[in-house]
């Protein structure tokens, strides 16, 4: 039997509003992923020691006060650093169509936006899962 898809959901930054991250944390944690969420205000550095605590095949964050640019790029830096940028990070939020862009180009896996279906971002984590873990 496979293992368990070990989600890490995070609220970085000031950003205070985490009903989208709890929708997303509950979606995935229904579709039989384990999901730890980090809670608010969390820090780059404790979203990243919090993924390697827990063996987590993924860093789902979600941001919602502008910081996107600077947040994303420091989580991936990190992620490099302690080499566990095999994880998939995603996220999503408020967030420009150029911006999105430019973060896909860095490495970010899926920007979600407001509106985004939770079947949909289920699908993505258990297929890109699916075709990156080494079980």
């Amino acid at each position: 039997m496979a293992k368990k898809i070990r989600v890490v959901i995070a609220k970085v930054g000031l950003d205070g509003h985490d009903r989208g991250a709890k929708v997303i944390a509950a979606a995935l944690r229904d579709a039989g992923m384990e999901v730890i969420y980090t809670g608010l205000r969390k820090t780059p550095e404790t979203v990243v020691e919090a993924a390697l605590q827990e063996d987590a095949d993924v860093i789902g964050v979600s941001l919602l006060s502008g910081a996107h640019m600077t947040i994303f790029p420091r989580i991936l830096a990190l992620m490099k650093s302690k080499k566990h940028d095999h994880v998939l990070l995603f996220g999503g939020g408020i967030i420009p169509d150029q911006d999105i862009a430019d973060l896909k180009r860095m490495g970010v896996g899926v920007l979600f936006t407001p509106g985004a279906s939770t079947l949909d971002i289920v699908k993505y984590v258990k297929d890109w899962v699916a075709k990156n873990r080494a079980d």
